[in-house]
């Protein structure tokens, strides 16, 4: 049988190969409908909400979401290898993370609250319940996250989504769900069931750039061809050998992953300093007005000058005990 696929793959073609994948177009319409709804729901009640979110979710989340299902990577997708690991990084790591930056639960929560409504109570209910804290724990996100594309590659899921419509939207939705679940819990810019230091998020994510590079190197090593029968069967007349193109196909997945998770700690250390800024600011509100009642009472008993302070992290409930002195 010969071969009827797309013209050869080159850099002019990555940006005029399109298709059309009405499947994939319903996904982007109803999450993209339902967050410009919430934000126009909210706007009309007359509260904020900065133009910095939508450009997060709309160009940058479901942005690449078009590029994974619709552009030249989803023509070459059931192609080529390498397509396919750039579409599951972009799937598993870019969509969910600038998703979740662009704050939807929030959105949900302030939208559904407007009039009266009880829909964000319940959803607030629901984030901080007992199930969600099981289920959201950063080690089972992490472990869906790195697991669920091992299951895809080294399994017959990996061909499934070629042969049937169901079985590949199903894998678009089962690559982005663990991806939203882990950013969400550990940016912590939207609610969450529980917040996490961010010690512990660095850690998590330690272990999820070493989950990539294992992934990675496990499809370089792999002896066979992945979807070896697939591919030989498409009959195509052009590139690389179906070897070659895995070894291309899991430095993308190890080295594209690694760059993509660079966003994520950047935004990281961004709430982490703005955490520290608001905490700081609280501190010094207190230790403001601990000393304006300071100087009230002493200019009520007729001191000529408020008693000295020891030194503010002496009071602070947090350190107290780390600098006890030593005959207490």
């Amino acid at each position: 049988m010969p071969y009827d696929g797309p013209p050869q793959l080159t850099l002019v073609r990555t940006l005029t190969e399109w298709t059309f994948d009405p499947w994939a177009l319903v996904i982007i319409a109803l999450l993209g409908v339902g967050y410009a709804a919430g934000v126009r729901r909210v706007r009309r009640d007359g509260q904020s909400w900065p133009v910095s979110r939508p450009i997060w979710f709309f160009l940058l989340g479901l942005g690449p979401l078009v590029l994974a299902t619709m552009s030249w990577v989803g023509v070459y997708q059931s192609i080529l290898f390498y397509v396919r690991a750039t579409q599951t990084v972009l799937l598993v790591l870019v969509v969910p993370l600038f998703l979740a930056m662009g704050r939807p639960i929030s959105l949900a929560i302030a939208a559904l609250s407007v009039n009266g409504g009880r829909g964000g109570q319940r959803i607030e209910a629901a984030v901080k319940s007992r199930v969600a804290k099981v289920l959201l724990f950063p080690a089972f996100t992490t472990f869906a996250l790195v697991v669920i594309p091992f299951l895809m590659y080294f399994s017959p899921w990996y061909t499934a989504s070629f042969h049937h419509t169901s079985v590949r939207v199903l894998t678009y939705l089962a690559l982005m769900a663990p991806g939203f679940a882990f950013f969400w819990t550990l940016l912590r810019v939207d609610p969450v069931p529980r917040q996490w230091s961010y010690a512990v998020s660095m850690w998590i994510t330690g272990a999820e750039v070493i989950g990539d590079a294992i992934l990675g190197l496990a499809v370089i090593a792999d002896n066979g061809v992945i979807g070896d029968a697939w591919y030989r069967a498409l009959h195509v007349p052009w590139g690389s050998t179906l070897k070659t193109d895995q070894v291309i196909g899991g430095g993308v997945l190890w080295v594209l992953g690694d760059v993509v998770g660079l966003p994520f700690l950047a935004a990281q250390l961004i709430q982490l300093m703005r955490e520290d800024e608001t905490e700081a600011v609280r501190i010094d509100a207190e230790l403001d007005a601990k000393d304006a009642q300071k100087a009230k009472a002493s200019v009520a008993a007729g001191a000529e000058e408020p008693a000295s302070d020891r030194p503010w992290w002496e009071q602070d409930d947090r350190f107290t005990d780390r600098f006890k002195s030593a005959d207490q």
